[in-house]
């Protein structure tokens, strides 16, 4: 799974069509700077390889009335839809990811149908309630014996990861099946990241 194609792939979509500095504050005001590796360089070069890729288009535009050079602007091609919308559906019901991966999931659930964020999530909690049955069935010793020590403990951070992380995502169905959030097909919802006039307090 690969965080910084979701991410970039997900902003661009939001605005339509932008260019890298957007892009750029938009994941810096999100602080994804801050919980995954999208950095500077990292967000502009995603950006030209996925346009290499065919999954973005890239639009030379102006210059700036400043004087500044010519911007490329980026929006999502047909092939760059379909990657985005499979890497956001398997970062929301995967369950054995890094935790930026569910971050940036949950950060773009509403581009997704109400019914199939839903469904996804409850994939989620039946790998997890798995994983920790598993855990606790072929891994976990009935009593801890003297020569595990301290390693019996990583059983019981792995089960309790599995429990917390099922319980929250019980408390997201349950929030999406009453209703909260706008989400695919459900009517115009405010894109915008930084209002206009607005600096990035994070840039």
């Amino acid at each position: 799974m690969s965080v910084m194609r979701l991410l970039v792939l997900g902003a661009v979509r939001q605005h339509g069509r932008a260019h890298g500095y957007q892009i750029r504050n938009d994941l810096e005001f999100w602080g994804a700077h801050q919980w995954s590796n999208a950095k500077p360089g990292s967000i502009y070069h995603a950006l030209k390889t996925m346009a290499k890729q065919g999954l973005l288009v890239a639009h030379e535009i102006a210059p700036s009335t400043a004087g500044g050079p010519p911007r490329t602007e980026y929006e999502l091609t047909d092939a760059g839809e379909e990657t985005y919308l499979d890497l956001l559906r398997e970062s929301l019901r995967a369950h054995d990811e890094r935790i930026d991966v569910l971050t940036t999931g949950v950060g773009f659930i509403v581009d997704l149908p109400r019914d199939e964020a839903v469904a996804l999530l409850r994939e989620r909690v039946a790998a997890l309630d798995s994983w920790r049955e598993e855990v606790l069935k072929h891994w976990t010793p009935e009593a801890t014996p003297a020569e595990w020590g301290h390693i019996g403990e990583i059983m019981r951070l792995w089960t309790h990861n599995a429990e917390s992380s099922a319980d929250w995502t019980r408390g997201l169905i349950e929030r999406l099946e009453g209703g909260a959030y706008v989400m695919a097909g459900e009517g115009r919802r405010s894109v915008d990241v930084l209002p206009d006039g607005v600096d990035n307090p994070f840039g």
